[in-house]
């Protein structure tokens, strides 16, 4: 290191101190060997010896002077090294010090805006392309001599060292292809996207991108590394394109190196969790390629599935994601409960204003001329009479041939005929319509000026207020509503219209004009000569001198898409016509050609207002003829020698696109071109381009006046033509970090990240400005400061019409010294434009009030990012104009977006290249990340009248999902940097401290028990026996016929039904069959595979019977053998059963051509078809030796995709049944509704099991027949007067679903519910409260009982713990605070609090059954209300898991755990859900105050990220709220990224629009930042066959590239 050499130098302390940041960076390995090298010569160059430089770029200081309107001279003019800025700048430190004003850099001259470092060498290989590309005559990067796309392309030339891997989405085909070239039409004529797409001739040959990338990359390396070989131009030409492979290549290579210091996970804290996940074991047979849905799955050593593409491409985002991109979060408050965001820090080196306080600057006086009007009627009715003749206004048609000129003698007696007849034509002569100072709107299209000038003169000279609007060209136009709320608010009923508008409007089917949306009616009013009324001879206007009555209102259209109405007074109208007159020169009969919108601004203030004023001859250009022929209006200037011409930078910019070298075009008659929207960062660049190429056709460069322009100060400052030629423009290469925080900072030495403003001129004759802090109380700003703009004049708008409150604060400010003092007794007003004044008095705007956008602190201008957007290929990808930004507010800070119209024949490769280096660039230049970044296709934003892009209603489609967007990048990682810190797992307490702690701090143990199974005194016969085969045969005995099972088919007939004997009998005969044909012995094991009914429960007690073990297994579904088979056969398998059972229609179905494609048929063990069964009686009914021997297997899928079987042992069994029966007082004579899937669980309980136990007729009705006929369930319910009924969440969502409509019709087919005492759903999870209420609810009208909804808890170890049954009190519901539930705390919060979570208790605790809330990790005892694992003992909890292998360790854990402290000796189950219990204030049926148990969540499904649990219901429950189309989510995790899938009700357009919003409302509500949206169809979420979501299969299947999704977005 050369640090030696740094010890002699007297070096700042800054600079240290930046040398020591960029040593830290290095060892970080956060910036490579070579950048360090270079960035640290740059910082200590300045001060080691140098030799003298030839700089270019003439620095010059000017002082801020008060009131200057000297013309513009450098003060002096050297060539000054980097020393000598620097130098320089600590003078002006010093001057500052010593209390003068600071001194601003500016540098003059147009091609002295680059800094010669900067510009491209002219050696001789460039010099002869440039000349090669001249004589191409092609459209192409030349007229772009744009400071912006130079600086632009360095900073990507920069980035092409660090490659950003962005994954580029997957799409499916279908939307692909619907986004491709045919699909599209260019932009469209109608109503004028603003684009150079629709200019004819723009296609034709552009230089070959190879070769002007090697040419642009070679200057970029020399201006980067200041070589003068040509050799390096090879080194980088290598530009993108190189697809996802290289890019992950590349991201690789940067991981090793950093290796070092491992950079920090971005995504999680939690790295040591690796998520494992169990599978069965037994699947090893079918090894057949498997399907999506199958709990298989193809697996490297380290958990990565094969082959497949998703993974890799999250791998390439989390290697993105790791390489150090932000500065380290900074600190946060931490509290115990609470997650803060994180506290944005002011930075203490951000730059601060250092100048004194500015002074107002003055404008110069406004002369009175005596032929000056005293008013623009005056002046009108002047030249009406004097030279009727001269021309006023010629209007063109849209082959730019002259359709009509209006003369100053039709223009005076067509408006007074118009004024005559609004005033006594319009309703009766006692009751005019309209009565002087009455608002009137102006309906007139833009190629009609003519028509609208006369009506709006019509109105001055009736003294009624014209209010001009667009013509509304369909019912619901973008902004319409608002404009229809200012027509109301004014009180508008007449609409003036020409006959043509009013023939093109949209009609009603009568012939009437509709009432479109938000507008008051009204009258629509013709004003043609032709259908007038003329004047009598003795009718006059009344001509007064201007005053101060409202002459015109003009409307604006705010940020939020409000539009307020800006009254202009009758003298203000006047003084500005004057100011303008003065200011630009104009003299009488002049001719003007106008480019602008005539109804408003700049347009209508010189070309309707002040050329009447100065009967001047205004050539109209309409917008229409502007998109046939863009040169038109240059063509205008040549034919008619105009003066004067008023443009905005687009049509400069069309005019260059379509530029030809036209022979003839001259434009020396030319003394001013006023650019409109001068004020605009990218119109420099169209005056530079527009100059480079039109000077030789005799443009000369003082002509160029840009203005700046506000509707409520209307004219802020204007150039003035000047004559002096040698005076070039004035420049500021401001620092693009310093004006973020609002301070004025000449060109850093990073060049790459400056704005270049050019000058708008000075100050208006007559007005005085200053600016002022933008927020808060209007403070004068210091001279190195931006602030608002503010005017005092009598030329500007008065108030915003009807709104006192916004009038006070925009029309009526009066600025503050720093002391407080104001500084005018006039008030200022607002003019909405950010700037400063500069030296000499020249106005600068940086930017709009309308588009700041502040993120974290900093200011950023949206027309900045929209410049530095188009730098990026400017032509090539989006069209220029159309393109919108603007800041969405998620977590409390405002995040960045870009939406932007893609050309057509762009490729998604282009896209994603375009994205990432736009990306790139706004970091460079802007230090901002982009939040999101969309795409949509050609002709799709939504337009203003004049084909500019409707920015509110773009914002307002982006929030609501209604955008479309073919590409959407979203970067949360990167922008979101205010995150609460991840929680840091704290060392645990131990479980006795935490008991002590409990009982001191006065908190009960958390243990419950449901009444005990001993006490209770009942005259239950089947208690005298032990097995469930005894009780049959002791009913078959005692109450032969005694009905236990109805089956209902799809109509609600009895499809079949079972007596005592019949069901005796028939499992007689089956324990025969497996006897004899099945040779089996006892003990072994039975797979019984039946559609929900009768033949199952027989098979079950034949098993029993026989002593068989019987298993439950669902069968396959026919239409989808593929996926549903291999779980038939797995469970088979893993049961190791030894025949399996069914019917003869599944039998066929099993050894079918279809099977046989899916599992290997020759494996099945012996098949029973029992549909044909012995004749005869076996010779001894089986009884078991030990109740503790087992009864059945119980064998399901958990939702974190696991096959589980449990063993049920006789006694627990019996005891399960004898505690349902007792909680729900089930008896002979009681009628029980199943709905439920028999095939585990609960389900299969109440479905084969109670009925022989308790004795009570059981209604069976399969879930399955409810798609035919969802009322199936509730009819049977009411017809067999049913008051218990048992049902799953997927049968309860069905009719929620399907009936939800139908209430109405049912009651009429007499449907009842009123008998209902308990409506039970069963399920393993937490109760899901929102489809419950919303059941209750839709069928409370049917006498459905609210309190009679409950819901039941089971799991694997025991299968019911909860269940609600008939006595007892209501389920409670208690609200708690999600973010301390992700701390494993339990805060009760109020309803409708933020942040709440309400949870159901999930049903009454069983009678026989204990709970116990543990910690998991040491499992001991918790306090009421903590939350924690659940822990069960009871006498009917499964006896341990079936496995084959016997996993001993998970087997004692999960069924034989003690507590590590406080009661050791009891043993319990743990059921692997967290929840917690809470004592209430009810009491049970004992009199106990009853404990309700709320059940959270399961802990294998619940989600680490960033050190905290999260639960995947809550997430989902989020996205599925954030937009209509999303029916159904499931989350995961992968590798710390948090992954959404969502499925989508809708057409594929909207796929893309769900990613924002999905990303916006998980980072809103759960704080975290989405890693992968995954856009699927319907039904793709695998769900079992309690309604569950099988996340973990949708995960293998994701990761193996089975889901064929819609769209799937890699957020950065």
């Amino acid at each position: 290191m050369a640090d030696r050499s740094l010890e002699g130098m007297a070096l700042p302390l800054e600079v240290r101190a930046r040398l020591a940041e960029l040593e830290l960076e290095l060892s970080e390995g956060d910036i490579t060997q070579k950048g360090y090298e270079k960035k640290r010569s740059k910082l200590i160059g300045a001060y080691l010896p140098q030799p003298p430089t030839a700089n270019g770029a003439a620095v010059v200081r000017c002082r801020l002077q008060p009131g200057e309107g000297v013309p513009r001279r450098p003060f002096r003019s050297a060539h000054i090294g980097v020393c000598d800025i620097r130098e320089a700048a600590a003078r002006e430190r010093a001057a500052s010090a010593a209390g003068n004003r600071p001194l601003f850099y500016f540098r003059f001259g147009v091609d002295q805006a680059l800094p010669q470092e900067r510009r491209a060498p002219v050696t001789p290989s460039s010099a002869s392309r440039y000349h090669r590309r001249r004589s191409s005559g092609s459209r192409d990067e030349r007229y772009r001599s744009d400071v912006h796309t130079e600086a632009v392309q360095a900073a990507l030339a920069k980035h092409k060292e660090r490659k950003m891997a962005v994954p580029m989405p997957s799409k499916r085909r279908s939307l692909v292809v619907q986004t491709s070239m045919d699909a599209y039409t260019p932009p469209d004529t109608s109503s004028g996207s603003e684009d150079e797409g629709s200019v004819q001739g723009d296609s034709q040959g552009t230089p070959t991108s190879s070769q002007g990338s090697i040419n642009m990359e070679h200057w970029i390396s020399q201006a980067i590394h200041g070589s003068t070989t040509s050799t390096t131009s090879s080194s980088s030409t290598q530009s993108g394109g190189s697809g996802a492979a290289h890019r992950l290549a590349d991201v690789m290579a940067q991981t090793h190196i950093e290796n070092h210091s491992a950079p920090p996970d971005v995504t999680t804290y939690t790295s040591e969790h690796s998520i494992q996940v169990e599978r069965p074991q037994g699947s090893t047979t079918s090894r057949t390629a498997p399907k999506y849905g199958n709990a298989e799955l193809m697996e490297t050593g380290d958990g990565v599935p094969v082959s497949s593409r998703v993974s890799a491409k999250i791998q390439q985002l989390v290697n993105t994601l790791k390489r150090p991109k932000r500065p380290p979060l900074r600190e946060f408050f931490v509290d115990d409960f609470e997650e803060l965001l994180e506290v944005q820090q002011p930075d203490p080196n951000q730059p601060k204003p250092e100048g004194a306080q500015m002074l107002a600057t003055r404008g110069e006086q406004l002369g009175v001329v005596t032929n000056w009007p005293p008013s623009l009627e005056a002046a009108l009715q002047r030249w009406g009479t004097i030279s009727p003749k001269a021309p006023c206004l010629t209007t063109m048609d849209t082959n730019g041939k002259p359709l009509y000129i209006l003369t100053y003698g039709k223009l005076w007696t067509r408006s007074m005929k118009v004024a005559y007849n609004i005033l006594h034509k319009l309703g009766t002569k006692q009751e005019p319509m309209v009565r002087p100072g009455d608002r009137v709107a102006l309906v007139f299209p833009n190629n009609d000026p003519a028509a609208f000038m006369v009506a709006f003169y019509g109105c001055l000279l009736a003294e009624v207020v014209p209010v001009p609007i667009e013509v509304p060209l369909t019912r619901k136009d973008a902004g319409s509503q608002q404009i229809g709320f200012l027509l109301g608010s004014c009180g508008v009923t007449v609409a003036l219209t020409s006959d043509a508008c009013h023939k093109g409007l949209p009609k009603s089917p009568t012939g009437e004009i509709p009432q479109f949306k938000g507008w008051p009616k009204l009258l629509w009013f013709v004003t043609e000569s032709k259908h007038l009324s003329k004047p009598p001879r003795d009718w006059f206007p009344h001509i007064k001198d201007a005053n101060n009555d409202t002459a015109y209102i003009e409307y604006k259209t705010c940020k939020d898409g409000s539009v307020l109405g800006v009254t202009v007074t009758r003298i203000a109208l006047l003084t500005h016509c004057q100011a303008l007159t003065q200011a630009c020169g104009y003299t009488e009969a002049e001719t003007i050609v106008n480019v602008l919108d005539f109804k408003k601004d700049v347009g209508l203030w010189h070309g309707i207002l002040t050329s009447v004023m100065n009967m001047m001859h205004v050539i109209s250009i309409p917008y229409s003829l502007m998109k046939v022929n863009p040169l038109s209006w240059i063509q205008k200037v040549c034919q008619y020698k105009a003066k004067v011409a008023c443009v905005k930078s687009r049509d400069m910019h069309w005019a260059l696109v379509a530029h030809r070298d036209q022979r003839d075009v001259n434009l020396s008659s030319l003394r001013m071109l006023i650019v409109a929207d001068g004020a605009n960062p990218w119109s420099i660049s169209s005056c530079d381009a527009f100059l480079n190429v039109f000077q030789s056709k005799g443009l000369r460069q003082e002509v160029i006046c840009p203005c700046a322009s506000s509707p409520e100060a209307l004219t802020v400052a204007i150039r003035r033509p000047t004559d002096d030629s040698n005076q070039p423009p004035g420049r500021g290469v401001l620092s693009m970090h310093g004006l973020t925080y609002g301070v004025i900072r000449v060109d850093s030495e990073e060049k790459l990240s400056v704005l270049t403003v050019q000058d708008v001129g000075l100050v208006m004759p007559g007005a005085i400005m200053c600016s002022v802090k933008p927020d808060g109380i209007p403070q004068l700003c210091r001279t190195d400061e931006i602030g608002e703009l503010c005017v005092c004049a009598v030329a500007t708008g008065t108030s915003y019409y009807g709104l006192s409150g916004m009038t006070k604060n925009t029309f009526e400010v009066f600025p503050m010294t720093s002391s407080g003092a104001p500084i005018s007794e006039y008030p200022f007003i607002r003019t909405g434009l950010l700037g400063f004044v500069g030296p000499g008095g020249l106005v600068f705007v940086v930017g709009k009030m309308d588009g700041l956008m502040v993120v974290s602190g900093r200011r950023h201008n949206a027309d900045d990012i929209v410049a530095t957007a188009l730098a990026v290929e400017p032509m090539k990808f989006v069209y220029r104009g159309r393109i919108a930004v603007f800041s969405v507010t998620v977590l409390h800070d405002e995040r960045i977006v870009i939406v932007a119209e893609q050309r057509p024949d762009s490729t998604e490769e282009d896209s994603f290249q375009w994205m990432s280096r736009v990306l790139q660039a706004i970091d460079s230049i802007h230090q901002v990340g982009v939040y999101c970044l969309a795409l949509v296709p050609a002709n799709t934003l939504p337009k203003t009248p004049l084909g500019g892009i409707h920015l509110s209603e773009t914002k307002q489609l982006f929030l609501e999902g209604s955008l479309h967007p073919c590409n959407v990048l979203m970067c949360p990682h990167t922008c979101v940097t205010n995150l609460p810190k991840p929680r840091q797992k704290q060392p645990e307490i131990g479980p006795a401290s935490v008991m002590v702690g409990n009982l001191v701090s006065g908190k009960r143990i958390a243990q419950a028990s449901g009444r005990d199974l001993g006490q209770i005194e009942d005259n239950d016969q089947a208690r005298k026996f032990l097995f469930l085969s005894e009780v049959l045969q002791w009913r078959a005995q005692t109450t032969p016929d005694h009905l236990l099972y109805t089956l209902l088919n799809c109509r609600g007939t009895i499809a079949n039904s079972l007596t005592c004997v019949q069901l005796h009998k028939r499992a007689e005969k089956i324990a025969v069959m497996l006897m004899e044909r099945g040779h089996l012995q006892d003990g072994d094991h039975v797979a019984l595979v039946y559609p929900p009914g009768i033949d199952l429960i027989a098979a079950f007690y034949g098993c029993l019977y026989a002593g068989c073990v019987p298993i439950t297994v669902r069968p396959p579904h026919p239409q989808n053998i593929a996926t549903t088979l291999p779980t038939v056969k797995m469970i088979v398998e893993v049961s190791r059963s030894a025949c399996l059972m069914t019917t003869q229609l599944i039998c066929k179905l099993l050894r079918s051509r279809e099977a046989a494609a899916a599992v290997d048929v020759r494996t099945w063990p012996l098949i029973l078809d029992t549909d044909d069964l012995p004749k005869k009686r076996p010779a001894q009914i089986y009884k078991p030796s030990n109740p503790d021997m087992l009864a059945y297997l119980d064998f399901s899928v958990s939702t974190t995709g696991m096959l589980a079987g449990v063993k049920m042992s006789h006694a627990a069994t019996s005891a399960f049944c004898r505690s349902i029966k007792l909680q729900c007082e089930l008896y002979p004579s009681r009628e029980v509704a199943i709905c439920l899937d028999p095939y585990c669980g609960l389900g299969f309980v109440l479905w084969c099991l109670c009925s022989v136990y308790s004795g009570h007729q059981s209604i069976l009705i399969p879930p399955s027949e409810l798609e035919t006929n969802p009322a199936l369930w509730l009819l049977a319910v009411s017809q067999y007067k049913v008051r218990d009924t048992f049902c799953s969440y997927s049968v309860m969502e069905l009719c929620t679903k399907g009936l939800g409509s139908q209430t109405e019709s049912l009651k009429a087919r007499g449907l009842d519910l009123s008998r209902v005492r308990t409506c039970v759903v069963v399920a393993e999870e937490r109760p899901r409260i929102a489809l419950t209420q919303s059941f209750s609810k839709l069928f409370k009208d049917l006498g459905l009982h609210p309190r009679a909804v409950s819901t039941s808890f089971g799991c694997r170890v025991n299968l019911a713990i909860c269940l609600q049954g008939t006595s007892g009190p209501d389920p409670t519901t208690v609200y708690v605070d999600m973010r301390a539930l992700r701390h494993d705390r339990v805060r009760l919060v109020e309803r409708g609090s933020p942040h709440s979570l309400p949870l159901m208790e999930s049903g009454k605790i069983l009678p026989g059954v204990r709970i116990i809330i543990a910690n998991p990790e040491t499992k001991g005892p918790l306090g009421d209300s903590h939350l924690g694992e659940i822990w069960v003992h009871s006498a009917h909890n499964a006896s341990g898991y079936f496995t084959i292998y016997g996993d001993e360790s998970l087997q004692s854990d999960h069924f034989n755990s003690r507590l590590s402290f406080g009661d050791t000796q009891t043993i319990w189950a743990r059921t692997g859900y967290l929840g917690f219990l809470r004592r209430t204030e009810l009491t049970d049926a004992n009199g106990e105050r009853h404990d309700a148990l709320y059940v959270v969540g399961a802990l294998d499904e619940a989600m680490e990220l960033r050190g905290m649990r999260y639960h995947p219901i809550d997430i989902e429950t989020s996205v599925i709220r954030a937009h209509k189309s999303v029916t159904e989510c499931a989350v995961f995790t992968w590798t710390n990224l948090l992954v959404v899938v969502v499925e989508l009700d809708g057409s594929e357009q909207e796929a893309l629009d769900l990613v924002p919003l999905v990303t916006n409302v998980v980072l809103e509500e759960h704080y975290l930042i989405v890693g992968v949206v995954v856009v699927v169809d319907i039904g793709v979420i695998p769900i079992n066959s309690r309604g569950e979501k099988q996340r973990m299969h949708l995960r293998d299947g994701f990761l193996a590239d089975q889901l064929d999704p819609i769209y799937v977005a890699y957020n950065m």
